[in-house]
């Protein structure tokens, strides 16, 4: 059976999942799911287990969540391993992702659409990105109620927005700083933890290879580009890696 990944284009916990995809040279496709739309067909899939992405298919098979499918990738597909082989390496991959999931990718996601959702017309392309065009109009007309609902799921407010953005900044800092002392995070390889970092972290670096429409530099809210401007240096070194193993 084929492989299928159930995503949000604009997900950077889906980007991990496709990337390792990718990396291993593995065929799939792919089923992008609109915010909202999404709950009924991921609760089919997993059985009421959850609402989120990525979803893996294959082979019968149900997983949910970017690090247990790149565990079943690991496992089903041995070939170009994420996950590194000493016993030193593992632990210290397996921190630093959990540590990222945990931390980047909700600060990431909190302190940008906390911007983005007060520009409508940007930030419905990116939530709509490779599903039907009338999603575009749909999301639209009910824009109220989906910035209503997306900032109370996500609990998203200027005092969490602000909490992310320091958040950010220390792990930026720690990130550079750990990637200027050795090429990798994690053992002599790249790995998932190198994975991890660099995608979710990628929607602010906007790298060609993510699927969406990204918004014009002069589009983008004026709070985020000036962080962005400021927040470049440590910014590139995580694009470095996603140009190099992506």
């Amino acid at each position: 059976m084929a492989i299928r990944l159930y995503q949000f284009a604009i997900s950077h916990y889906c980007e991990k999942i496709r990337w390792a995809l990718d990396y291993k040279d593995l065929n799939y496709e792919t089923t992008n799911l609109l915010p909202g739309q999404h709950l009924k067909t991921v609760q089919k899939l997993t059985r009421g287990a959850g609402a989120s992405v990525p979803v893996l298919e294959h082979d019968g098979e149900v997983i949910q969540g970017s690090s247990d499918i790149l565990d079943y990738l690991d496992r089903t597909f041995p070939g170009k391993p994420l996950m590194p082989t000493d016993e030193t390496s593992k632990a210290l991959a397996t921190e630093w992702e959990k540590r990222l999931d945990n931390e980047a990718g909700p600060a990431v996601r909190c302190y940008s659409y906390h911007h983005f959702l007060q520009r409508p017309k940007i930030v419905v392309p990116l939530l709509a990105a490779g599903t039907p065009f009338y999603n575009r109009i749909l999301l639209s007309l009910a824009f109220s109620r989906v910035n209503e609902v997306m900032r109370k799921w996500m609990k998203i407010n200027d005092r969490t927005a602000e909490q992310s953005r320091l958040v950010m900044e220390k792990l930026l800092t720690e990130l550079a700083e750990t990637y200027s002392r050795r090429p990798f995070l994690a053992g002599d390889s790249f790995s998932r933890a190198d994975l991890t970092a660099a995608a979710l972290f990628a929607p602010l670096f906007q790298p060609e290879a993510y699927p969406v429409p990204w918004p014009k530099p002069a589009r983008v809210p004026k709070d985020i580009q000036t962080w962005l401007d400021q927040w470049q240096p440590q910014l590139q070194v995580l694009s470095k890696i996603y140009e190099d193993y992506r």
